[in-house]
């Protein structure tokens, strides 16, 4: 977990921007199927997606988030014996609140939401799909990696402040 400003800038950074890069490839693919504009369509939607990802995991989805995994998931006994555990609780918690709010911000950036059809099927099958996109991605993925380089750093600033 981080443990000060820098740290949370360089892994929020990391876990949003590879999420929101997949993420954004995956629905482009899932809606329109592989085409020759694919790179711009992906480019052209991934800085805004961004910026909403960001502002979402920063000052609503991730206190939300931490705040519900420490009340009913992380007991005294995970903290106690198993650390790693936090991480996925609120990784999984995390996941749940971004799907919610970004699957429905791509679909009125789209104009899907209140097209053609039921808004609520719309809403489900779309936050569906992406949950089980985003979940293992975060999971097994991005989460690692974002981890490891956090992990990295902390090392790098104990081994400075020796």
């Amino acid at each position: 977990m981080p443990r000060n400003v820098k740290e949370e800038v360089v892994f929020t950074a990391i876990m949003a921007g590879l999420m929101v890069l997949v993420m954004t490839a995956y629905n482009i693919i899932r809606a329109n199927g592989f085409f020759g504009g694919l790179p711009m369509a992906i480019i052209s939607g991934y800085p805004l997606g961004l910026a909403v990802a960001i502002l979402l995991d920063l000052f609503v989805v991730g206190p939300v988030a931490k705040k519900v995994a420490f009340k009913y998931f992380i007991t005294d006994e995970i903290k106690k014996n198993k650390p790693m555990l936090i991480g996925i609780i609120i990784s999984i918690c995390m996941v749940l609140g971004m799907v919610t709010f970004m699957s429905l911000f791509g679909l009125i950036v789209e104009g899907k939401l209140f097209g053609a059809g039921n808004a609520f099927a719309t809403y489900g099958n779309t936050w569906i799909f992406n949950l089980i996109m985003a979940l293992p991605l975060q999971l097994l993925i991005v989460g690692p990696i974002a981890r490891l380089v956090l992990g990295k750093m902390q090392a790098a600033t104990a081994e400075a402040e020796d």
